[in-house]
């Protein structure tokens, strides 16, 4: 029998911990492959660790309620001993993709002896797209270690023409983390907010804060403190849309088989705006500045319990309106249910939030770090308004509604800040009322 380590699986970006909240086995109880064997919750959602392998729980490591950080062993299962190659190399060297590059759960030097004693290749499709050759053993290396086609290109190999070899892909990484190491900056702690004495009398109530709630209010305080939050707004005509989504909705519902509300109309406009300002689709590390390539639109959502969770709606630029709509409700029907999974919540570059929903006219959101934006949607609602035509200007009643930007003055200053909002209200208040979807 062999015995292999369930350690608790990278959730994306940011996630360094999470709760162990049941065991759904226990020791001596017979696992199949992908099977889940006990559930977590992190600071969004609740989620199931599955099994990468097939055998028998023999050991758990972690009682229910303990907080485990991601890579470390939860669990021994034990395997029949003759695993074959495509096993081996599925679960010792490629990890199951995560939203993100994910740095291999063992050491790279045992993923080296792997490969090179019992000869397998688990090399990735990234690097197919490159005119130069690579030996399996270099490509291994290079995703085990998080090394995009785009870095390894500019290695200088040493081997035979000019190829790069083990050692020059080891030497890269070592003077990456070094550089790594030599441009860390120190973040000034938050201090530490004072205490106010709040009295209590006979008729009160104490609640103590569920664990999302107190993580929640922790981030919302962080956030305030690391960000220099200031606000935009702007007013929208959106009387085509109000118009044209009454025309169409019903046509829209029966041959798609999803609801057309308005969330997926706005989240087209933003991932618009965002490719024409990619300057707030970034995030900050420390007193660097990243550059994010892939347009990820977090969209806020209240729970059943009044808890706030943000699902994130990939690569949304990608999108069209159907694409939209379909992501927008699953993210959201998933979410009231409870049905999330780690992943939909990870990765996200921009956030949106609906204020209206509550009837609110606009509101002003806190940066969901380490974004550098977040934009809140104030409700629709009928007001007089000035009208203009080659006649003359006349009062009419339009559909108006407020949208809300908050932004990290530290990165981001108000021409880039007002002018991206004001672009979100150009596509809007263009919105062509003769398309069909």
């Amino acid at each position: 029998m062999a015995k292999f380590e369930l350690t608790l699986p990278k959730m994306g970006e940011s996630v360094a911990e999470a709760t162990i909240t049941n065991w759904l086995k226990k020791v001596g109880d017979s696992i199949s492959m992908d099977e889940a064997v006990l559930e977590i919750a992190t600071d969004k959602v609740d989620s199931e660790v599955p099994s990468e392998v097939s055998g028998v729980l023999s050991e758990i490591l972690f009682q229910v309620n303990d907080v485990v950080k991601v890579g470390q062993t939860i669990a021994i299962i034990e395997t029949e001993g003759n695993t074959s190659l495509s096993e081996l190399a599925k679960q010792s060297v490629v990890p199951t993709p995560v939203a993100e590059t994910v740095p291999m759960p063992v050491e790279i030097s045992e993923v080296i002896k792997t490969i090179e004693t019992a000869q397998i290749s688990v090399t990735p499709d990234d690097f197919k797209s490159s005119d130069k050759f690579y030996s399996p053993l270099v490509k291994n290396i290079a995703t085990a270690e998080g090394i995009s086609l785009t870095e390894l290109e500019t290695i200088s190999g040493s081997g035979k023409d000019g190829r790069v070899t083990k050692e020059d892909v080891l030497k890269f990484v070592e003077s990456r983390e070094l550089k790594v190491e030599s441009i860390k900056v120190p973040v000034q702690q938050p201090s530490t907010p004072i205490a106010v004495p709040v009295s209590v009398n006979g008729g009160d109530e104490i609640v103590e804060m569920d664990r999302m709630r107190k993580l929640i209010s922790g981030y919302m305080v962080a956030s305030l403190q690391t960000s220099a939050h200031v606000q935009s707004f702007i007013e929208v005509d959106v009387t085509n849309i109000v118009k044209w989504r009454e025309r169409v909705k019903v046509a829209f519902e029966k041959r798609e088989g999803e609801k057309l509300t308005f969330t997926p109309i706005f989240m087209e406009a933003v991932a618009k705006a965002l490719k024409d300002f990619p300057g707030m689709n970034i995030s900050v590390d420390g007193e660097f500045i990243i550059k994010r390539k892939n347009i990820n639109i977090g969209m806020a959502a209240a729970l059943p319990n009044g808890n706030l969770i943000v699902p994130v709606i990939k690569n949304a630029d990608q999108l069209n309106l159907v694409g939209m709509a379909k992501a927008v409700n699953d993210l959201g029907n998933r979410a009231k249910a409870g049905k999330l999974k780690p992943d939909d919540t990870q990765g996200g570059t921009y956030t949106v939030t609906n204020v209206g929903t509550f009837g609110s006219v606009f509101g002003t959101p806190i940066i969901n770090q380490p974004q550098v934006g977040i934009l809140a949607l104030g409700a629709i609602r009928k007001v007089p308004a000035v009208i203009e035509t080659p006649e003359g200007d006349f009062i009419g009643i339009r559909q108006k509604m407020f949208l809300s930007h908050s932004y990290d003055h530290r990165v981001v200053d108000g021409a880039l800040g007002g002018s991206f909002v004001k672009r979100v209200a150009d596509y809007l208040e263009e919105f062509d009322s003769h398309r069909e979807y």
